[in-house]
């Protein structure tokens, strides 16, 4: 099935058509609701390719659906990321991406205005699993720099924060990682993608509470993670546990 990219096409265009399938199932207009927990195969065969070959396509419910599906390669269109990975929340976004790229000894480098939950998991319940947080003034890139070792790995922040609205300069907070080999994460909640697309400046993640402007009607709680493929594979595999 061939799906609409319109990667140059306008940010309206791209929000309402990228990721969807050009001609649907049963000819609808928009993209059919699938409730389904499992997923059928044809024939003996049709599994045996699947196991084999590695061929994509829907098998269980926990680790993805179809309409997520859509939600996905739509806001990676919007982001300009090669993947984007859907959650309950952002704050399960954070959990999956922290949880799978730190290990014990491993350290993460917060600005002070993030978000006072994220900053609490990582320094209270990653804390658990040996993995240590330092919290440096936000915009504060001498101090970010400063609090960076051989044991950091990843750096994070909002732009704008919440509740503050300071605006990072992208370009060299990933600066800092580069030159340390350190990922970086970018949480543009408050930004959304029509502001700014953090990746265009060389970070690596970047992540949303899609509860807020992405949803926009107080009536849906979600979150997304975007980035590179290759990046992301295992965080993907994660969230299917």
């Amino acid at each position: 099935m061939e799906f609409e990219n319109h990667k140059t096409k306008g940010s309206a265009t791209r929000a309402v058509h990228s990721g969807e399938a050009a001609h649907k199932a049963l000819d609808s207009i928009t993209d059919p609701i699938v409730l389904a927990s499992t997923y059928t195969f044809v024939d003996t065969q049709s599994i045996i390719d699947y196991i084999e070959q590695g061929k994509s396509r829907e098998e269980y419910g926990r680790y993805g659906n179809p309409n997520e599906a859509v939600v996905e390669r739509k806001l990676a269109a919007l982001e300009g990321s090669e993947e984007a990975i859907v959650y309950s929340s952002g704050m399960a976004a954070l959990v999956g991406l922290v949880m799978t790229k730190l290990n014990a000894g491993d350290e993460i480098v917060f600005f002070d205005e993030c978000y006072h939950r994220s900053r609490e998991f990582c320094a209270q319940h990653l804390a658990r699993f040996g993995v240590i947080t330092r919290q440096v003034e936000a915009c504060n890139y001498e101090a970010m720099d400063a609090a960076i070792n051989q044991n950091t790995k990843l750096l994070v922040s909002e732009s704008p924060t919440n509740p503050h609205l300071s605006i990072v300069d992208l370009e060299k907070f990933a600066e800092l990682g580069q030159r340390h080999g350190v990922e970086t994460l970018i949480d543009a909640t408050l930004a959304t993608p029509y502001n700014v697309q953090p990746l265009s400046y060389g970070i690596d993640y970047v992540l949303h509470s899609a509860t807020k402007y992405l949803g926009g009607h107080n009536d849906l709680l979600a979150g997304v993670i975007c980035g590179s493929e290759k990046q992301l594979v295992d965080v993907r595999n994660l969230r299917g546990i």
